[in-house]
């Protein structure tokens, strides 16, 4: 049985395990105050090309969106998101638990454009409804898409002309970054936002998502949420060596090729075999559409999930592929799949 299910079903990457133990015994002061976490917050400085962005690291994606909105926005404010969006799918209502409602809009293949935005603004235009304030998306999104450089600034545009701020879900923004159509880099998705995060759990690390804050209001205190919330880790040098690690070389980036390049070896074969799918993806996620029968012939082999439903006889399944995802595994299922067919 091999595992399509998720990217981060393997550890982490052997230079972050070998860096953690060869720090094991060296004593550094706690709650991210060490020198390794000192020196990672300096390199994703260098790399987003900001000296004075506020960086903070957390154990996980659902932690960091939720205490990022609670501490971003006032009581009555809430978060505007795709359909698909994870804050209001896949996070168990962690946003709204914080007092925040969050307002979905339709979008396109995942993505949010300024018309999306303006129809919620455009029902929520008074003091009897939650004001929108916050505008997230994540890169790549649910469904494997990316944002261009053209659609992140025109809707960075929208959101200041509005006074919204945008946030970036970035746990897959390795996958979205190394991209073959990619236009994007860091330093673009640091000039047009107010937030957001570098995920690690996804991309090679054992658990951990870099926060950037670039608004200086935002910034503010930002450490006493942390506290409050169980987010500001004793060893926090635990997290901050392993971005140390991903981002003194291409390490981070390699690794989300690697992950990439393995999920489109499986697109570009399952589509020469006539397989239709959700959407064309450029990143490690993707979504083939297959008879019934066939699905439950692979998953005696594969595990993955299963997406949605097309038809009675059909049905869309998810396919990711990781920083550790082996080539033969991916041949061997590509074989087995075309062989169903």
């Amino acid at each position: 049985m091999y595992s399509f299910k998720s990217d981060y079903s393997e550890g982490a990457h052997p230079r972050i395990l070998k860096a953690l133990m060869e720090t094991n015994f060296e004593q550094a002061d706690g709650y991210g105050e060490d020198p390794y976490t000192w020196e990672a917050i300096q390199l994703l400085k260098q790399r987003i090309a900001c000296s004075d962005a506020d960086i903070h690291f957390i154990s996980g994606g659902t932690q960091t969106n939720l205490i990022a909105m609670a501490a971003f926005l006032r009581p009555h404010e809430a978060v505007i998101a795709p359909f698909s969006g994870h804050v209001a799918v896949h996070e168990a209502g962690a946003i709204e638990a914080t007092g925040h409602k969050v307002i979905t809009t339709e979008g396109k293949k995942g993505k949010l454009r300024p018309a999306d935005v303006e129809q919620v603004l455009h029902k929520h235009n008074d003091e009897h409804m939650v004001k929108p304030r916050l505008v997230y998306i994540s890169n790549s999104t649910e469904i494997g898409t990316i944002y261009n450089r053209a659609e992140l600034t025109a809707l960075s545009q929208y959101c200041r002309d509005r006074d919204l701020l945008l946030f970036i879900d970035g746990a897959r923004l390795g996958a979205a970054l190394t991209a073959a159509q990619n236009d994007l880099s860091l330093e673009d998705i640091a000039r047009l936002t107010d937030a957001f995060y570098i995920g690690g759990t996804k991309n090679g690390a054992l658990l951990g998502e870099a926060l950037i804050i670039r608004t200086g209001s935002l910034q503010e205190d930002f450490r006493f949420h942390l506290k409050q919330r169980g987010a500001l880790l004793a060893k926090g040098r635990l997290l901050g060596i392993q971005f140390r690690e991903l981002f003194s070389d291409d390490l981070f980036f390699e690794l989300a090729r690697h992950a990439n390049r393995l999920a489109q070896k499986i697109q570009l074969a399952l589509g020469e075999a006539g397989v239709s799918f959700l959407v064309p993806s450029p990143s490690n996620q993707i979504f083939p559409i297959l008879p019934n029968d066939i699905i439950k012939e692979l998953l005696q082999r594969y595990s993955f999930h299963i997406w949605d439903q097309v038809s009675a006889e059909r049905s869309v399944i998810r396919l990711i592929t990781s920083w550790a995802t082996k080539e033969e595994a991916v041949e061997r299922f590509i074989f087995d799949l075309k062989r169903l067919l």
